[in-house]
């Protein structure tokens, strides 16, 4: 459902988050070879989400990415919609342009129930809650071929 760009991106955030809690800053290098993305469009993505602040970055020694307190608690949501937009959210279930209550599609009822569910879901989570699952030991990152459970 979410497109490559906001895949890679939300990777890439909880990957700096759980880092920073070690004490670390990641460079694009490093956060792309972990989480299975290919460099250059990480950059590109970073150096977007960094623009729009949702996180910060460092230049030189010591420099990487990192978030302040208030960054790591936006809502997935706005993440999403800042990348696509909020198609995900409005769009028909199979893709027309013209599909609404009084001219429904065949799956539209149905489909406002999966939309409203991802709205709840993307609006109640952040990068830190979700990173926290992981912490935790409620969930784990599949990712560079093997499981983590990054602590």
């Amino acid at each position: 459902m979410l497109t490559k760009g906001s895949e890679y991106a939300l990777r890439a955030l909880l990957y700096i988050q759980l880092q920073n809690w070690e004490g670390k800053r990641p460079g694009v290098v490093e956060i792309a070879r972990n989480i299975e993305a290919p460099e250059a469009y990480s950059a590109k993505i970073l150096h977007m989400l960094t623009s729009h602040q949702f996180l910060d970055s460092a230049k030189g020694r010591g420099g990487g990415f990192f978030y302040s307190d208030q960054q790591a608690e936006r809502a997935l949501y706005d993440i999403i919609v800042y990348l696509e937009g909020d198609r995900l959210f409005t769009s028909c279930g199979i893709g027309l342009k013209h599909c609404s209550d009084a001219q429904p599609c065949p799956l539209h009822h149905e489909f406002i129930k999966v939309r409203e569910k991802l709205y709840n879901i993307f609006k109640n989570e952040s990068i830190r809650s979700l990173s926290e699952k992981v912490r935790d030991g409620n969930a784990v990152l599949n990712w560079n071929n093997h499981t983590d459970n990054i602590s």
